[in-house]
């Protein structure tokens, strides 16, 4: 009881021994009659201690890796740089290389152009995957136009810096409503001659694969980089917790989403320049990943790859409903005889932390007579980011005329 009134805090006196203690107490008991209170004396050297103690990070669980290990903390004085706030007035204007934007229907796009209509080679459309963007493909974009392809490369909606509509508000971010504003799109750009196409990631890439095999005659190469082709491509956790009720919306807010995945699936850890860029969109609203979650959550992944793998392959008998390009008709039981003869280009990175070399084997193999298989060392899951330069080695052996 005499400790609770000399003392708010009687934890502080636990250390000492009873020795040390009756000390302490008889110099409390003279001090306090000439300077008044000593708590002072007898808390300091605990207030120390635990001012050595790191300070608690509320962020600490999503910058555990090297590039975003400071993006969020906060620092001492505010205004200093690590502040969301002051990072984003840092930022703001970075990654739109190439870049402007398109108005489609209702819908604005970020499409990066590079090269011109009269480019000798002919067109070449990139499409990203989820959760990234674009930007992934400027370096090679640059060099692809500079080789003579005319190259456009767009955000999905929802991703990077293309429109983000709320869900119920327009656009409910289903396959078939990708389709048909990616279909839009083309038409916008003046994209109406058979081009080549270039494809990467999961998701939204994936959908790239799935329009490509309802438009065959829009197409005159396809190019496919790291991308599940097979019903036996993993899938990442990141879509397997977006899908789960309410911690995939407590997921989708994380915003170094995009850069955690994208050094995830590499041998490589982004630079910072290239870490805010694919971090600004996800700090600069909640927009692209409440995109992310409804585009997760509307996928059924293994139909997407059973339809991509039968899709592509050479002969192999598929149920009508799905259907993407045929030759033959078969009967009342509505079987299709799939063919697919455009040629095909797998560019893998093999050092894929995502999807193993195997899926792409698995792939050739289904169409031997049309894929080719290239595999990229020292490239991970987007071998355009991890090693441009022999993307665009492959690219131009392939689309040349």
């Amino acid at each position: 009881m005499a400790l609770s009134l000399l003392s708010p805090c009687p934890s502080t006196l636990c250390f000492l021994s009873s020795t040390e203690f009756t000390g302490q107490f008889r110099r409390l008991l003279t001090s306090r009659s000439r300077t008044g209170p000593a708590l002072p004396v007898l808390t300091r050297a605990s207030s120390e201690k635990e001012d050595d103690k790191p300070a608690f990070n509320p962020f600490g669980f999503v910058t555990n890796n090297p590039s975003s290990r400071s993006a969020i903390q906060m620092p001492e004085s505010p205004a200093e740089d690590g502040n969301v706030g002051q990072m984003l007035y840092r930022i703001e204007d970075k990654g739109k290389e190439y870049g402007s934007y398109v108005k489609s229907g209702k819908l604005r796009w970020f499409v990066r152009e590079t090269g011109s209509p009269e480019s000798r080679h002919g067109t070449v459309i990139f499409l990203h995957g989820a959760p990234t963007q674009s930007y992934s493909y400027r370096v090679v974009m640059s060099q692809m136009s500079d080789a003579g392809f005319h190259c456009f490369a767009p955000d999905w909606i929802g991703f990077g810096f293309s429109d983000k509509p709320q869900p119920g508000y327009g656009f409910d971010y289903t396959e078939k409503e990708f389709h048909e504003e990616f279909e839009k799109l083309l038409e916008v750009l003046g994209v109406t001659s058979p081009f080549f196409l270039v494809v990467q990631g999961f998701l939204v890439g994936s959908y790239g694969l799935t329009w490509t095999l309802k438009n065959p005659s829009k197409i005159s190469k396809l190019a496919i980089l790291n991308t599940p082709l097979t019903v036996s491509s993993p899938i990442p956790g990141l879509f397997q917790q977006l899908r789960i009720p309410f911690f995939g919306e407590f997921t989708c807010q994380n915003a170094v989403t995009a850069e955690r995945f994208i050094e995830a699936g590499s041998a490589y850890v982004l630079k910072l320049e290239k870490a805010d860029v694919y971090r600004l969109p996800y700090l600069a609203s909640s927009g692209p990943g409440f995109a992310l979650l409804e585009a997760a959550r509307k996928a059924n992944f293994n139909d997407i790859a059973i339809r991509i793998s039968s899709g592509f392959a050479s002969g192999r008998f598929i149920p009508q409903s799905k259907q993407q390009s045929s030759v033959l008709v078969l009967g009342p039981s509505c079987a299709v005889l799939i063919h697919w003869d455009k040629p095909i280009l797998v560019a893998w990175g093999i050092s894929d932390k995502y999807l193993p070399q195997s899926v792409a084997e698995e792939f050739q193999k289904g169409n031997s007579r049309s894929v080719e298989l290239k595999l990229i060392e020292g490239a991970g899951h987007m071998p355009q980011e991890d090693w441009p330069e022999k993307v665009v080695d492959a690219l131009r052996m392939f689309f040349r005329v």
